[in-house]
């Protein structure tokens, strides 16, 4: 079966490194427009194809007082304003099957959630729309079991499927990468390692003001994404932010924008590498 497909500019399954990256979730217009063209600028000179991603809701925050976003009318229109602006494909997620068509009119790959990968309506739902979908693998999914979402999307008519690994569950707060499930879901589908989620310690940060907040390990995205690309995947994906102190989500484990550049030098370093070698 052939994986290969296009977003845009960006050929996924197609042996080139390309990179997911933008904020968490839609701080307003303003800040989406200028992560994106800051990171449009990055990635043109190091020549990596390139998706913006942001949230426009976070449906799943730890606390009922966390900053959530925009909301579907308005992050649709944020998305599509980045996507024409900057001209870069454009990647957001997807919570409830009714809100597949409304998104999918303004980006070109639909989300699917980690804790919402075996939702068998939202995955038909998205896959109906024709748009790419990048599945996340669930924290409590074995990498194998995720032959059962690539197939609801593929029996829904859409071949054009990757998956996201973003760790697992180690007993509490705590995430760990098998750099063995990049392998095994590449069987299935071209796969992209997720370097900021797989930092994250959910729900870890103490609270602020009564609202709990997730911690993280940033320092390690660069060591986990270099062993991901080494290891074969498609893709990087990175939440970057301007100040990830002040971010309003994700925070903790955002890759800072003023690193990305060093960082992304180092993924080609290692996927050219690993590509002459083989």
């Amino acid at each position: 079966m052939n994986t290969e497909f296009e977003i845009g500019n960006v050929h996924v399954g197609s042996g080139k490194l390309f990179v997911i990256a933008g904020p968490c979730v839609i701080e307003s217009e303003a800040h989406a427009l200028k992560m994106a063209e800051a990171i449009a600028a990055v990635v043109r000179d190091l020549k990596v194809p390139f998706i913006f991603k942001a949230s426009f809701d976070k449906a799943n925050r730890t606390s009922l007082k966390s900053f959530r976003g925009p909301g579907v009318k308005e992050g649709a229109r944020i998305l599509r304003k980045v996507a024409e602006t900057v001209r870069v494909p454009v990647l957001t997620d997807i919570h409830e099957p009714e809100q597949a068509e409304p998104i999918a009119e303004a980006v070109d790959v639909l989300q699917i959630p980690a804790f919402l990968c075996r939702q068998t309506d939202l995955l038909v739902a998205a896959a109906k729309t024709g748009r790419a979908i990048n599945v996340k693998k669930g924290q409590f999914v074995a990498p194998w079991d995720m032959r059962h979402a690539v197939g609801k999307i593929r029996d829904s008519s859409n071949d054009r499927v990757f998956l996201t690994e973003r760790g697992s569950s180690f007993g509490y707060n705590n995430l760990v990468v098998d750099m063995r499930s990049l392998a095994i879901m590449r069987k299935l589908a071209p796969v992209v390692f997720d370097a900021t989620h797989s930092v994250q310690l959910p729900s870890a940060g103490g609270s602020d003001n009564g609202t709990q907040q997730s911690g993280g390990q940033p320092e390690f995205i660069p060591v986990l994404s270099r062993a991901a690309v080494a290891a074969g995947v498609d893709g990087v994906f990175m939440e970057v932010h301007d100040n990830p102190a002040a971010a309003k989500s994700d925070g903790a484990n955002a890759l800072p924008l003023s690193e990305l550049k060093t960082t992304l030098q180092q993924l080609m370093a290692v996927h050219a590498a690993v590509t002459t070698v083989t």
